[in-house]
């Protein structure tokens, strides 16, 4: 005769997340394909508001700089792909109180960079290397959705972490 014990018994599972909580994940990975496809445009050799003399220079375009920005393009493509981790129920890299841990510092350090990005745009080198008023707004429509990105990042965090207490309480 089989009886379970507690080393036997299955692990309660968490609830599922919220819809709004996978809608949020879903639109940090949105937030970063603006700014990514400029960044490649910009690679590619599209006129984005540098002139050909900062694209060589400052960005070394044509050169290695192509490879900086579709890299950084990439990566930052998958790192908006992160929250998606904190709504599956599916694939679990890590253990719960480790991906929490990594992802409330992930927002942290989003709320940093996204201040410091504040920063850095309004600096008035970052803005004297763009040629025209239109270049640079159609800049800031490319880069505004990254803003959002440590809000909605840091909502999903808490939704995950509120879910597996809850399943660590049960």
């Amino acid at each position: 005769m089989y009886v379970m014990t507690t080393a036997d018994a299955p692990l309660p599972t968490a609830a599922p997340a919220p819809v709004w909580a996978r809608r949020a994940a879903h639109a940090v990975a949105l937030c970063a394909v603006p700014s990514g496809l400029w960044r490649i445009a910009m690679a590619s050799g599209v006129y984005v508001g540098y002139s050909d003399q900062v694209l060589r220079d400052v960005f070394d375009i044509p050169g290695w700089g192509i490879a900086y920005v579709v890299g950084l393009s990439v990566l930052a493509e998958l790192a908006a792909l992160f929250p998606l981790l904190l709504v599956s129920d599916r694939w679990r890299p890590l253990r719960p109180g480790a991906l929490a841990a990594l992802a409330w510092t992930a927002s942290g350090v989003l709320v940093l960079v996204a201040l410091w990005q504040l920063v850095v745009a309004f600096t008035v080198e970052s803005q004297t290397y763009m040629s025209s008023g239109t270049a640079q707004t159609v800049w800031g429509i490319a880069f505004a959705p990254l803003f959002a990105i440590p809000a909605l990042m840091t909502a999903v965090t808490w939704s995950y972490a509120k879910r597996h207490r809850a399943r660590g309480q049960a």
